[in-house]
């Protein structure tokens, strides 16, 4: 079963870790797809029924991005609005994501101990990406537990980094 992961990050050229994890994952091209939804889409029409059936090729999904405050990038949401249709999606005939396994990897730029109920951000990630969580269940999809690294922006060394690359891939075939 190959994964699709959809890379969700408005300035790949820029990102020390999303960037990484896309050579990483571009050395297994016949069991990952990367789609870049920022490239496919730069004036942000979406083609629906175009990514629907990507979707409806693939059992497992991956959404890979950084997380910007505390949620997804802007083009994610709007892509899962308007691609996640009732009928499709979800409602009495919405089947098309029933089953399928979808997952989130993230970069994350703060400190780890500020995800927590008494660090800084005051809540888990768990809490934070709890829409994504409904939103799979929603759809009848198995919401797979995330992968992240903390300290993207300014903490993560190169070597950090390099082996979240390698961790993000063991994580994929794991949750395959």
């Amino acid at each position: 079963m190959k994964t699709l992961v959809i890379l969700a990050h408005p300035n790949i050229e820029d990102s020390r870790v999303n960037r990484r994890w896309k050579q990483e994952l571009s050395k297994y091209p016949e069991e990952i797809t990367i789609h870049e939804i920022y490239k496919a889409y730069p004036n942000w029409s979406i083609d629906v029924l175009k990514e629907q059936k990507l979707l409806e090729a693939y059992n497992h999904v991956i959404f890979q991005f950084p997380l910007y405050w505390y949620s997804y990038p802007p083009l994610l949401k709007k892509w899962l609005d308007d691609v996640f249709t009732h009928g499709w999606a979800y409602g009495s005939k919405g089947d098309k994501l029933k089953g399928k396994k979808l997952g989130i990897a993230m970069s994350i730029g703060d400190k780890k101990e500020n995800y927590s109920p008494t660090g800084s951000v005051s809540f888990t990630v768990d809490e934070v990406i709890a829409p994504f969580k409904a939103s799979a269940v929603h759809v009848g999809a198995i919401a797979l537990p995330y992968f992240s690294v903390f300290g993207a922006s300014f903490q993560a060394s190169d070597e950090d980094i390099n082996q979240s690359a390698k961790e993000y891939i063991q994580y994929i075939f794991q949750h395959k």
